[in-house]
């Protein structure tokens, strides 16, 4: 899976801000030693310790080189959708699990201060306040994300489906008519930034990925839903429910465009 961004490098102000498509290429599997962001993190510990022979940094920059020119040149931009649909089901199946898992903790620490169980099993030579029950986590409605996420993943298929027939063909779009299908796939990131930004940070517009509000590089997926369920804010799960869907439907709808473009031609 391609990693889902958070913050805390170039592409931040791309992605999260203003609806670029982009990508943080690099090399993983060796530990980095512990240098990185250190005083060891230095042009001589590199080529003593890290890549004397410049190998790594060599491979990195050709791979980052040809990626980019293969964009820069494509005449048909070689964006996929399939793999972000997959990316985007995983991130609803795992919102769906973590609701359950909150509802599961609340019920559980609910009934151990129902039973009395925090203060009998308190220290009596220390002060100790225990806990006060939680309001319950509400059995959320997820058909309308999940609707959404169905249909983008239909029209996902369709795309790669257009694509294949139209390479088949033999046929070649005219300059004008290359220009509006990459105008139309430039627009699907777009399309997953709100104007009013995320809650609390206006500045983070993009829907799918934000760096969490409180981990900073860490990306948060769905954040809106998310962060509503880790700070117990139900309404705001279900609010950003609400906006997650139309905008998972608003790239279906750019999709289902280029699919049109392609199958007219």
């Amino acid at each position: 899976r391609i990693y889902a961004l958070g913050s805390g490098s170039d592409y931040t102000a791309y992605i999260h801000h203003v609806g670029i498509a982009s990508l943080n290429m690099g090399f993983g599997g060796e530990s980095g030693g512990g240098s990185y962001h250190s005083i060891f993190d230095s042009f001589d510990h590199y080529t003593r310790f890290m890549d004397p022979t410049f190998e790594y940094g060599v491979t990195l920059s050709k791979t980052t080189g040809r990626a980019t020119l293969r964009l820069a040149q494509a005449d048909i931009l070689p964006f996929r959708f399939t793999n972000f649909a997959d990316n985007v089901r995983k991130y609803v199946e795992d919102l769906i699990e973590l609701a359950k898992k909150k509802r599961e903790e609340t019920e559980k620490k609910n009934k151990l201060i129902d039973e009395n169980a925090f203060v009998l099993a308190a220290d009596p030579l220390k002060t100790y306040v225990p806990p006060t029950k939680d309001t319950p986590v509400p059995e959320f409605d997820f058909t309308l994300l999940e609707s959404a996420l169905a249909r983008l993943e239909r029209s996902a298929e369709a795309y790669e489906a257009a694509l294949a027939r139209f390479f088949a063909s033999g046929k070649s779009l005219s300059a004008e008519e290359s220009q509006q299908l990459n105008a139309i796939l430039i627009s699907t990131e777009r399309t997953m930034i709100r104007e009013e930004g995320l809650p609390r940070r206006s500045w983070f517009k993009h829907q799918i990925y934000a760096p969490g509000l409180y981990t900073g590089y860490g990306v948060k997926t769905l954040p809106g839903i998310r962060e509503g369920l880790e700070e117990r804010n139900w309404d705001k799960v279900r609010q950003y429910i609400g906006v997650v869907s139309e905008k998972l439907d608003g790239v279906a709808d750019a999709i289902d465009s280029a699919v049109a473009l392609l199958s007219d031609e």
